[in-house]
């Protein structure tokens, strides 16, 4: 009896050891993918045309052929996707590590527009669309769609690549293109992913206009909810950072509990159904502007250099995934007898999502120029171009929600559903690698000298963010010389200047109450035994 019971554990074990060293060898390939990824695209740094999301693209489409080769067509990947991974793990550290070294001013100076475009934007784009699948989808053997597949579909593709657009727009060449088109992109990730949820938590056969309100409740106070907890947790973290000095005692201490605290931020909006990615991307806003600021120079280095460097190898670790993953022949199956029928899915889904995100990129443009007073800040109709072009890339968003939507564990049968993903995965590559390589030449050709703007004199002394300090001593500056603002004290001011109203306000507010309870410029912590206590024996009026 114990010989055959030894005998089963021992060959289980083994079972499970041969497992673990195919996981083992499995990581050794990616990793060694990831090398590749950041060498070669180190080398095609100085190219018009790459960057370094379509180099990762591309190698994982390539590794994804050879794997496929050697296995004899049974797997393409080393990896498979999955929208836990991407949403838990991947996406948290590229969203707040653009929150942190975004360019605040610009930010908050197109506000509106890019909320405008963002929110407004995207749900005119999500109707646009799911309203062409409903039409077109009728003519097409497709299988069973019902109209949450179809309003689903609209959120799924309304959802703009805003990691690509990190790549191919420079912050400081062109700031007001990055400044739309990147926060633009921000917003619209978290619009599209409520927009998503609300549409699966919702009763769409027994439509009301008491149910359309309820949608529209529940949206906004997703949106503003998710933004008050980035806003919070960045808040409590200065605080605490500020009290307690952890520099006094430990570097690690206090880079450990801002990267904590970021992440704690996105786990408690998954945790209360909120958007992650606006809460993450508020929480990186707020940190660069107190926490940062309460840490020794020492920190501000490494929490600099952290977060750019886990940014940067999550956006490639993303974009090589989705490039293996994109070659699944258990999918590609389904769709193999008539491959006609994905390449007009594919088709129809890229024109609307062409014609949605024109539906909103003009109009909106022409509206949020009529509130501006100055011609410089106001967007050209080339600009608008660039504008709709960058923001037509879809990437791993629009995958995790399609698997969302479409798979369960990541496998179908359904013969619809994977025509849906299919489709799905050949617009982010179509989009990727087209638009993307397109996207520089664009602006250099439409736009061969960038005119300076006032923005742009502003945030003239703004480092970049892998070479100096984040926040250089202009950014948070505010120089009424160059707008022409002069103490506004008065409704007329309000209604003329809004933008720069309302920053004048927050300026008197933030130095009168903000600064001195939570830090931020000007604080300097206490470190024994440092240049400070030397010179200045007694601490900070902040402190």
């Amino acid at each position: 009896m114990v010989a055959p019971q030894l005998a089963a554990v021992f060959t289980k074990l083994q079972t499970l050891s041969t497992s673990d060293h195919a996981s083992v060898v499995s990581m050794n390939i990616f990793v060694a993918l990831l090398c590749a990824c950041i060498v070669i695209g180190h080398l095609l740094e100085e190219n018009r045309w790459m960057n370094e999301s379509i180099t990762a693209l591309i190698i994982g489409v390539f590794t994804g052929v050879i794997i496929l080769l050697t296995s004899g067509g049974k797997s393409s990947h080393l990896l498979v996707f999955s929208e836990d991974l991407f949403f838990i793990y991947l996406l948290p550290p590229i969203i707040f590590n653009a929150g942190f070294q975004v360019k605040k001013k610009q930010f908050f100076r197109n506000f509106i527009t890019i909320m405008l475009f963002g929110a407004v934007g995207t749900l005119i784009s999500c109707t646009i669309i799911s309203l062409g699948v409903i039409n077109f989808f009728k003519e097409m053997d497709i299988g069973s769609l019902d109209i949450g597949d179809f309003l689903a579909i609209g959120a799924i593709f309304a959802a703009t690549d805003s990691v690509c657009t990190l790549q191919v727009l420079n912050q400081d060449e062109t700031p007001l293109l990055y400044s739309l088109v990147f926060g633009e992109g921000v917003v619209n990730d978290a619009t599209s992913v409520v927009l998503f949820n609300a549409i699966q938590s919702f009763d769409l056969v027994n439509t009301s206009p008491r149910i359309l309100l309820e949608f529209i409740g529940s949206f906004l106070y997703l949106f503003l909810a998710s933004t008050m907890l980035g806003v919070i947790v960045g808040l409590v973290s200065a605080y605490i950072i500020k009290k307690l000095y952890f520099g006094r005692h430990s570097t690690d201490r206090e880079f450990s509990l801002m990267m904590l605290m970021a992440y704690l931020s996105y786990i408690m909006a998954e945790l209360f159904y909120l958007s992650g990615i606006l809460t993450v991307f508020f929480c990186g806003i707020v940190m660069s502007h107190y926490t940062w600021h309460n840490v020794t120079e020492s920190s501000r280095v490494t929490t600099k250099h952290a977060f750019a460097t886990l940014s940067f190898v999550a956006e490639t670790f993303l974009f090589l995934y989705v490039g293996m993953d994109a070659l699944d022949m258990e999918k590609w199956r389904f769709v193999s007898d008539s491959p006609g029928t994905s390449v007009a899915v594919s088709a129809v889904l890229m024109g609307l999502v062409m014609v949605g995100r024109a539906a909103f990129v003009f109009p909106l443009s022409f509206l949020s120029n009529l509130a501006k007073k100055s011609t410089s800040e106001k967007i050209s109709f080339r600009e608008q171009i660039i504008i709709w072009w960058a923001g037509l890339m879809r990437g791993a968003v629009s995958m995790a929600l399609a698997y969302n939507q479409f798979t369960r564990g990541g496998h179908t049968q359904l013969r619809g559903n994977a025509i849906m993903i299919t489709s799905t995965i050949t617009i982010v590559l179509f989009s990727t690698v087209v638009f993307g390589l397109m996207t520089k030449p664009l602006i250099r050709f439409l736009l061969p000298h960038p005119k300076p703007t006032a923005s742009m004199l502003s945030d003239q002394s703004t480092p970049k963010s892998m070479e100096a300090p984040f926040l250089g001593s202009g950014q948070d500056s505010f120089d009424d010389s160059l707008i022409g603002v002069h103490r506004p004290n008065s409704i007329r001011a309000l209604l003329t200047t809004p933008a720069h109203t309302v920053h004048y306000y927050w300026r008197k507010f933030d130095n009168a109450f903000m600064r001195p309870m939570f830090g931020g410029r000007g604080f300097v912590p206490f470190v024994p035994g440092s240049p400070t206590e030397r010179s200045e024996p007694n601490l900070p009026q902040w402190q």
